[in-house]
């Protein structure tokens, strides 16, 4: 069975809010789903997005691809998570004078 990990919407009208799933490619997009291992809210700002790394790799070693969107929004994940990690190191250690 071919699978893809992909964005299946939910909310109302004019509020999005998706669900980082991972189902079999010739379902619909809202339709049946394997999986789910995350969520994005765009609605946020900034967006919201959490998604299970474990069950994510575990999906990609089974063979599962992900669809661009996914891709996007976790390399801005990846980025937003190391750049946040950069400003913390870079923080003035306790004992430390400020330049």
């Amino acid at each position: 069975m071919p699978t893809t990990i992909r964005l299946a919407r939910h909310g109302s009208k004019k509020r999005p809010f998706y669900r980082i799933v991972v189902a079999d490619s010739r379902a619909p997009r809202d339709g049946r789903r394997v999986d789910q291992i995350g969520y994005y809210d765009p609605r946020c700002n900034p967006a919201n997005v959490r998604i299970d790394q474990a069950k994510l790799d575990l999906w990609l070693q089974r063979g599962a691809q992900m669809s661009q969107t996914v891709a996007q929004l976790l390399k801005r994940v990846r980025q937003s998570q190391s750049a946040a990690s950069a400003s913390i190191g870079s923080a003035p250690q306790h004992g430390e004078a400020e330049a």
